[in-house]
């Protein structure tokens, strides 16, 4: 008689997260619980839209702004919404390349000026403030013209195949693709910081995978490893 297949647990999960998640995270859940996770990674924009088209995931890690409407909706059990991180936004250059300042944010607006071509992304966070940063730096028609626009997916790719001289996405991300070099953070005046959540889906609130998973994902083994892949803690009050 063979042996019976472990549950699978499937996880939404935005990208800010993929890299501690592969780097430590969900080995080590597998290892203590014998659990797999079927993870899909996208912004958290192009996660809702397959929700909307019908998809329901066991647990979600997702900005902490689009969870109320998904607990309205049904989708999200709201008792389960922890906040786990925040992150900031970065720039990254070509490998080997002599990093910017970017401590002010008249050198960054200098540094995006002068840059061959700027890669974002419009559908992730980082990319829909960066867009409106631009708009309200007075620059966005001059940096459009001739930027590197991701759909989805990891903007630093941009900077080592030669397609972009900058990076922009939150720092956890550009840390995801270690042949770029990441400039730093943006100033203060242009930063931006976004929140993550992690949830049950509720239908899985029964699921004892899916519950452990969660557990996992908010507690201190896990924290430490956002920290290490350029996530924060969130500030406590």
């Amino acid at each position: 008689m063979s042996a019976e297949k472990p549950h699978t647990v499937s996880l939404f999960s935005a990208l800010a997260v993929k890299k501690a998640l592969d780097d430590v995270i969900l080995t080590a859940f597998t290892e203590q619980t014998g659990t797999e996770v079927d993870g899909i990674y996208d912004p958290t924009n192009v996660l809702l839209r397959r929700i909307e088209e019908g998809a329901r995931p066991d647990v979600m890690i997702g900005v902490t702004g689009a969870f109320p409407a998904l607990c309205d909706a049904g989708v999200i059990d709201r008792a389960s919404v922890r906040d786990i991180a925040r992150v900031g936004i970065g720039l990254a250059v070509p490998p080997g390349a002599r990093p910017p300042a970017i401590d002010t944010v008249d050198a960054l607006v200098t540094a995006l000026r002068s840059a061959r071509s700027v890669a974002y992304s419009r559908t992730g966070a980082s990319g829909v403030h960066f867009a409106a940063l631009l708009d309200r730096l007075g620059i966005a028609d001059e940096v459009n013209a001739r930027a590197t626009v991701v759909e989805k997916g990891f903007t630093a790719l941009a900077v080592t195949d030669g397609r972009a001289d900058l990076a922009v996405q939150q720092m956890s991300e550009l840390l995801f693709v270690p042949e770029a070099r990441v400039a730093g953070p943006l100033p203060d005046g242009a930063q931006h910081f976004t929140e993550l959540s992690a949830a049950l889906g509720t239908a899985a609130v029964a699921h004892a995978g899916a519950r452990a998973l969660h557990a996992f994902l908010t507690g201190k083994e896990a924290g430490d490893a956002y920290r290490r892949a350029g996530l924060e803690a969130l500030p406590r009050n």
